[in-house]
């Protein structure tokens, strides 16, 4: 194939700029590429020391294929990529579709049998994977606009979009958070098939198709994001190798093998069900209260509120800020057509795509850009499939690549004209300063879960999800503050932030779980009971909620009697307690002492032998029991316990100041 002579043939009119061809790379400094992947690499170098954060969990440190290193392989492979975390059948599909992204916990298995459960290698190499990522695309940009540009200042675009690229605050999700790398996996592999491609049809060597259908299948394997590329790569041939789309389709043939043995792997892994409507509210945004239950959305709640979102995304990709890792529930409201936002939304997609059909015969770059955006934006759109979510940042990780070419495309077409090449460089390198002085300060919310989720629950204060990690980030790391005022302002204010998420959703069982612990250590054993029985209404299986409720019970009746002197009130606690988990010696002990000061002596010495058959090497339980037998009137036993007590702890008794 000697497509560069045959390009003359088939050529239509285009606009501007010239369409002759260049020697690739000949006007530009072989170092651009190299400085792409240093400033990629650098503005993320202060996550190197962080530690594992959000979704970690799950690929990671809590699964229990990767935590067995290489061992865990064929697991990660044979199941859904979160069975792994929930270690059931399942749950794993509380996600609509289920998800088959075996690729990087792989990576994550074998990092695991190198340095166990430590963070920093998981980092390092994100951030080279990065650096990596924006060079490749650099290189990939140059090769396929090499027709296009034959002069000095477009041979700056390919730089330019890729540096735009690199510094996109957008992107921290995905290279800070080490889970993240699945996005940078799956658009290192798509852009490295789209490079094969070409590279095949420029030179006609089979190898580069070839690497290029390897590629795809890694790609696949990492992120199903990868499978837009199917319409990108020959909607790319048809923009800039000038060939009809037909002639696109069959050049780039060799990308459908892998596409179809992925899907043929996924569907034995997945089987046929890409999911229903799950009728809870962290799994499914589109629905909501009616009475005591959620009932879907309308067609026009649902489609307005996924235009917001969609207009929300371009809003960020231009001003990125605030950023947020959590956009549930309602931080994203239910919106209608009466939004302005949403008819202002609705106006942009209409614009952009009127751009690309007006561009798409004259091939110009504006509507390789634009549709670009729109093919891997579909995908996580919610129109196509649901997704679980109505929006994350890291979502826009590859289609950010089209807006990072549609900027650049503006500065060179449009301001070029109107300044030299260094002016535009300069523009570039404003914007670039401005972005990565926003990521490298977004980086730091990223250090670990407590900082992220007490950082972003001030800007997504409508979501119940961040509500409910940042009280029980407050809730768990109270117990380590030595400053009991600071102490009991931590729990106070979890117990703010958990009553907000559960006015947002009123059936958030592990909100109720949360919000009875800070309740519990605040002392307020009515209210955390209330909570912890909320719970098991919810969830007549949720186990830790049952744990929780028989201690807050324990600890109720132990303050009624000791503080309150309520004997009666302390005895029904511990009564209901002991209903919950009837082998705590704790709560044994304790209603043994209810009965004794009731003077009900004979059900006390039936406490205090079954405190001693729980606890036998307990030398206090043979005390206890030595005072039951003697109110009952049995001396003989009494000794008993007495000797088997200071046959335990000769010092019992000195120690008790007898």
């Amino acid at each position: 194939m000697k497509h560069k002579k045959q390009i003359g043939k088939e050529e239509v009119k285009l606009n501007k700029p010239a369409l002759s061809p260049v020697t690739s790379g000949s006007l530009v400094p072989s170092w651009h590429a190299w400085l792409v992947f240093i400033v990629g690499a650098m503005v993320y170098a202060n996550t190197l020391f962080h530690d594992f954060t959000q979704d970690d969990a799950i690929v990671i440190y809590d699964n229990m294929f990767t935590t067995q290193g290489v061992k865990g392989l064929p697991g990660l492979f044979k199941y859904d990529t979160f069975y792994g975390f929930f270690k059931e059948e399942g749950k794993a599909n509380l996600v609509s579709g289920g998800r088959y992204r075996p690729f990087t916990p792989a990576m994550f298995a074998v990092e695991y049998s190198l340095v166990g459960n430590k963070p920093f290698l998981g980092h390092l190499l994100n951030i080279l994977y990065y650096g990596l990522l924006c060079f490749l695309l650099y290189k990939t940009l140059q090769t396929i606009f090499e027709v296009r540009f034959n002069n000095a200042t477009y041979q700056n675009f390919p730089l330019i979009a890729a540096l735009i690229f690199a510094v996109h605050p957008l992107h921290t999700e995905v290279v800070a958070n080490i889970k993240g790398r699945d996005e940078i996996m799956s658009l290192m592999a798509s852009l490295f098939a789209l490079y094969g491609v070409f590279k095949a049809y420029d030179t006609g060597q089979k190898k580069y198709l070839i690497a290029a259908a390897v590629s795809m299948f890694i790609g696949l394997l990492s992120k199903e994001n990868t499978i837009t590329f199917v319409a990108v790569i020959p909607l790319a041939l048809y923009f800039f190798r000038n060939i009809s789309v037909p002639k696109a389709i069959a050049a780039s043939a060799w990308i459908w093998p892998p596409v179809i043995l992925f899907l043929l792997i996924r569907t034995s892994v997945l089987g046929f069900d890409m999911g229903g409507t799950p009728m809870e509210l962290m799994n499914n945004p589109y629905i909501k209260l009616s009475g005591n239950e959620y009932i879907p959305f309308s067609t026009g709640e649902k489609m307005a509120t996924i235009l917001y979102t969609l207009g929300k995304y371009l809003v960020l990709l231009v001003f990125p800020h605030p950023l947020t890792h959590d956009y549930y529930p309602r931080h994203i409201d239910i919106m209608t057509f009466a939004s302005p936002m949403v008819l202002l939304s609705l106006l942009a997609y209409v614009g952009l795509i009127y751009l690309a059909w007006k561009g798409f015969k004259s091939r110009s770059i504006t509507s390789f850009s634009i549709l670009y955006f729109l093919l891997t934006t579909s995908i996580i759109s919610n129109i196509v499939f649901p997704i679980g979510t109505n929006m994350s940042e890291r979502f826009m990780f590859m289609p950010s690549v089209g807006f990072a070419m549609l900027l650049a495309f503006i500065l060179v077409e449009y301001v070029a004209p109107r300044m030299s090449a260094k002016g535009v460089l300069g523009i570039t390198a404003a914007i670039c300063l401005l972005f990565s002085i926003k990521t490298v300060a977004r980086n730091t919310v990223w250090k670990n879960d407590d900082t992220l989720f007490l950082t972003d629950v001030h800007t997504s204060k409508r979501s119940a999800k961040v509500l409910n990690a940042a009280g029980g980030a407050l809730t768990t790391s109270a117990p380590n503050e030595k400053d009991p005022v600071k102490q009991q302002k931590m729990y106070s204010q979890a117990v703010e932030y958990l009553d907000e998420a559960i006015k947002i959703h009123p059936t958030y069982k592990n909100a109720y779980l949360i919000r009875g612990n800070a309740l519990f250590y605040l002392k307020r054993y009515d209210d955390a009971i209330r909570s912890y029985e909320m719970c098991t209404k919810l969830s007549p299986d949720f186990t830790d909620a049952y744990k929780n409720m028989a201690v807050a019970m324990r600890e109720a009746g132990k303050a009624a009697g000791e503080q309150q002197n309520n004997l009666v009130k302390a005895e029904g606690y511990l009564q209901r307690s002991l209903q919950l988990n009837p082998n705590d010696p704790e709560t044994v002990r304790l209603l043994g002492i209810a009965y004794g000061m009731q003077q009900k002596h004979d059900l006390a010495l039936q406490q205090f032998l079954k405190v001693a058959q729980m606890t036998p090497d307990n030398a206090q339980a043979f005390v206890n029991l030595h005072h039951a037998y003697r109110n009952v009137g049995n001396e003989g036993m009494a000794q008993q316990s007495l000797q088997k007590a200071m046959t335990i702890d000769k010092d019992i008794m000195q120690k008790q100041g007898r």
